[in-house]
């Protein structure tokens, strides 16, 4: 082979150019380049480098953020559905404005079957765990949903600021919902985290403001009569019933945002019902993916109130 000779076929190098800028060892030898060439070109000043094990970078200048992502999962390898990402570099991917692009990151977490004996090298943080969740594809990448994310990322954030900021974003930018969150949280065990502990309750209070305003939104998209929002009832000089987040008084229609924390909900739920008031819950989910369907269950419940018998009368008041 003398000095001129091209030491890569054509092909690898339309793909250098193009979008296979990283490839591993195995797919360097299907054209055909062996592995001590691919080392020959990895040398000081040569026009490739190696950023992992077995993981070659077909050009010299420094990799983007999607190229180290690739290098990561290509260093990982396994069968489709055993590596998917995670922590910050899932939330990136998700679009989250609080995260550091994945060119900022210097570690990207990725999933792995907690029986995988690989180790964790450089920019590829291995996350063993017995259950891996379903991925979702982002940029041709497998990326973790959103709330499992969050809570491997808030997992190894040590700032209150910054986690709080993260699930605050996760529900009022409409990725996911708070209570999807919370169980995920709880499931790792960070709920007694310092740094997790403050931002559960600004989560929980987000979460309640996102579907109070998609709640009013789908009542105003659906064209129903403006009803009594955030309100008690109670029996006329009798006890407290209980709060809804809507009441059409007229028709004896209330509604409840149903976010999971039942509390003691059961029994007031069922005098509600004994007194003549139809309640229609609602959940955070439904509100933000079929707002219009939510106001059409309000707009069926009041035509079927006013076809029936008149509710008890309550006494309303603001909560």
């Amino acid at each position: 082979m003398s000095e001129n000779t091209p030491l890569v076929p054509r092909p690898l190098r339309q793909l250098a150019e193009g979008a296979r800028s990283v490839m591993t060892t195995r797919e360097l030898r299907r054209h055909g380049v062996p592995v001590a060439a691919a080392h020959e070109r990895c040398r000081p000043g040569g026009p490739w480098q190696m950023p992992l094990p077995g993981v070659f970078l077909l050009h010299a200048g420094p990799p983007s953020g999607e190229e180290m992502l690739r290098a990561v999962l290509g260093y990982i390898g396994g069968r489709p559905g055993e590596a998917v990402v995670t922590g910050l570099a899932a939330l990136a991917l998700h679009g989250f404005n609080g995260a550091p692009s994945l060119g900022e990151l210097d570690r990207m977490d990725v999933l792995v079957p907690r029986t995988r004996r690989l180790r964790s090298s450089g920019p590829a943080r291995l996350v063993r765990t017995e259950v891996l969740p379903r991925a979702v594809e982002l940029a041709g990448f497998p990326v973790a949903p959103v709330e499992r994310a969050l809570a491997d990322a808030a997992g190894r954030i040590g700032d209150a600021t910054t986690v709080r900021r993260l699930l605050t974003e996760a529900v009022r930018g409409g990725h996911c919902e708070a209570s999807a969150v919370l169980r995920e949280l709880a499931r790792a065990r960070l709920l007694g985290r310092p740094q997790v502990a403050g931002a559960v309750r600004t989560l929980l209070a987000e979460g309640r403001s996102v579907s109070e305003e998609r709640l009013l939104d789908a009542v105003r998209l659906g064209r129903l009569p403006d009803p009594c929002w955030n309100v008690g009832l109670w029996l006329p000089d009798g006890p407290y019933v209980g709060a809804v987040d809507a009441y059409w008084p007229a028709q004896g229609v209330a509604v409840e945002i149903d976010d999971g924390n039942e509390g003691g909900a059961g029994e007031w739920r069922g005098t509600l019902a004994g007194i003549g008031v139809r309640l229609v819950r609602v959940t955070p989910r439904r509100l933000r993916e079929c707002p219009l369907g939510e106001a059409a269950r309000v707009r069926a419940a009041l035509r079927a109130a006013a076809a029936g018998p008149p509710a008890n009368y309550l006494v309303v008041l603001p909560r």
